[in-house]
């Protein structure tokens, strides 16, 4: 219980400081949101009415103040571009962008711990240096370039897969159909980061006396590697799975945005060009309290994969 007091009392201070570097930034930036939602013709006196219709002619102290205690009461104001509640409609777009996190996360994790594991049992192998070399370029491709080489290949040439779309909500099938190509590119990147993490841990596993005397005892090496190796490599690739899941939260912004998918990454960047000052805050926030979740979760479960961790 000490244990997630502790995680729990850094979570809220960093949740606060996110939000509150949020507010500064957008704040900070030239222009306004007025001539942005009215138009670059809107005179003066529509800007100013506009401006003090959303608080925005009030000192910047006074917004900030606003600002937390409105996210205090689970208030995200309203989008100046649409008038509609900012949380309802990140509600509305959330599920597009869990499908495609976890979908992008299941394919990273795959891959990468089973080309990590095997380049490990097999080091300066031909298909380890084969599994490096894909690594190295799953790290290297941007996510929109590999999108639109993806796009390219499979959907204009090949006609194989949609290029844009989310497919019918109420059809799994069609769900998961128009996710390949998305989940795909936000996942290679992802896919070289783990597999160089679990190469490197397993082959540091592997030289333990332990697992010698794992062999010697006639234990099978499926068993070896996966129940004594891959569990005691599991921390540092629990860890870079967890950063990883965070990362695809912010890399669907790009995905989202090449493959015109509905979601919290593209709903984003629409609030971002229009200077919608609650939408952008309430994407931001939303994306960086699941990123802290999930760092909260993976502390969790470092304490249940060693407990030794519980005592630190």
């Amino acid at each position: 219980m000490a244990y997630l007091i502790k995680r729990l009392l850094l979570f809220i201070p960093t949740l606060i400081g996110v939000v509150s570097l949020v507010f500064l930034i957008l704040h900070a930036t030239p222009g306004s949101p007025a001539t942005r939602v009215l138009g670059e013709h809107a005179t003066a006196e529509s800007i100013a009415q506009f401006e003090r219709r959303m608080g925005l002619d009030r000192p910047l102290f006074e917004q900030y103040v606003d600002f937390i205690w409105s996210y205090a009461r689970g208030d995200f104001g309203k989008s100046y571009r649409t008038g509609e509640p900012v949380l309802d409609q990140i509600l509305s777009e959330l599920p597009y962008t869990f499908h495609l996190a976890v979908a992008g996360m299941f394919i990273a994790v795959l891959l990468g711990v089973t080309i990590g594991i095997l380049s490990a049992v097999k080091p300066n192998s031909l298909f380890d240096h084969l599994g490096r070399v894909f690594a190295l370029l799953g790290v290297s491709m941007p996510v929109f370039w590999s999108g639109m080489i993806l796009m390219i290949v499979f959907s204009l040439n090949l006609r194989w897969f949609p290029i844009i779309g989310v497919g019918a909500q109420d059809d799994p099938l069609s769900i998961l159909y128009h996710l390949v190509l998305p989940a795909t590119t936000i996942g290679l990147f992802s896919t070289g980061v783990i597999m160089r993490m679990t190469r490197s841990s397993m082959l540091e596993v592997l030289e333990q006396d332990y697992i010698r005397t794992a062999f010697s005892k006639g234990i099978s090496d499926v068993r070896v590697y996966l129940k004594h190796a891959l569990r005691n490599a599991a921390i540092p690739i629990v860890t870079i799975i967890g950063l990883s899941f965070g990362g695809l939260l912010g890399g669907a912004v790009l995905t989202e945005t090449v493959f015109a998918r509905h979601g919290i990454g593209k709903y984003l960047v629409d609030a971002i060009t229009w200077k919608d000052y609650p939408a952008a805050q309430g994407c931001i926030f939303s994306i960086s309290l699941m990123f802290l979740v999930l760092n909260l979760l993976t502390d969790l479960i470092y304490g249940l994969l060693d407990p030794r961790i519980r005592r630190d």
